[in-house]
């Protein structure tokens, strides 16, 4: 990382009121313009670990610092999350689920219209404006979850787990979508998965994390190039990088 991090976690745990450590001494250096994969077994705290960075958390312990110099979250509209729920407002037409974050921020109502148009677009969602979310499959539901995230311009964009509950064609789709919109738009990614085979597709580095209290276990780098199309998945490299982070997983998950 030849410049400072956009975020760096020193020495970070959760305790939650119950007694529960969910982290614990977690070290993790983020770099601009990276996709960060997390992945790890369940309850390990991959995604309290995203609370913390999303602000929706504090830390019981260790520094998250940001690229600011100082430790509090970067300006609003500066992040943004995908969780693996759309949580759409069901009664609100898709360009306005798109355009509350916008609304919650004031200004101009016409330009922010025409912002959230021009996000749908990006997002493969041309046309589907004026429909309501019931009229939408599973997908295209993400979709405009992922469009809402993106209209503020985030530096940071925080995914948990958005594409677990979709099925493997849709899936597969919204992979290859998502890289082409963090290439043209450059943001940070930190997203969340179970699976190893999309970590590895999506991602520049993968870190595993181990079983409650969680710590980083292991942090891969995955060299290949992008632009990764369908056929990266059958190649040689694509392979090795599954088998490694494959065994970093079961290693964490031994005893």
């Amino acid at each position: 990382m030849t410049s400072p991090p956009l975020v760096s976690l020193t020495g970070v745990e959760k305790r939650f009121d119950d007694g529960t450590q969910a982290l614990s001494a977690l070290d993790l250096n983020l770099g601009r313009g990276e996709f960060l994969s997390v992945i790890g077994p369940s309850g390990c705290g991959k995604s309290t670990l995203l609370r913390l960075l999303a602000g929706l958390s504090a830390p019981s312990a260790g520094q998250i610092a940001w690229d600011h110099g100082g430790g509090g979250q970067p300006g609003g509209g500066e992040l943004a999350v995908v969780f693996q729920e759309p949580t759409l407002m069901p009664w609100a037409r898709v360009i306005d689920n798109v355009m509350l974050p916008l609304k919650l921020k004031g200004g101009n109502r016409q330009e922010a219209r025409e912002k959230a148009a021009a996000i749908l677009e990006g997002v493969g969602l041309g046309g589907f404006e004026q429909a309501f979310p019931r009229q939408l499959s599973g997908g295209m539901k993400m979709r405009v979850s992922i469009a809402r995230a993106l209209v503020t311009e985030p530096r940071l964009l925080l995914l948990d787990e958005p594409f677990a509950a979709l099925d493997e064609i849709t899936r597969l789709k919204l992979n290859d979508d998502l890289l082409a919109l963090w290439a043209r738009h450059g943001w940070t990614v930190v997203f969340v998965t179970h699976s190893v085979y999309e970590s590895v597709f999506l991602s520049n580095r993968v870190v595993v994390m181990s079983p409650r209290p969680g710590r980083i276990i292991a942090d891969l780098a995955i060299a290949a190039p992008y632009p990764r199309g369908r056929d990266f998945r059958h190649e040689p490299d694509y392979a090795r990088s599954c088998r490694a982070v494959s065994d970093a997983l079961a290693a964490a998950m031994t005893p």
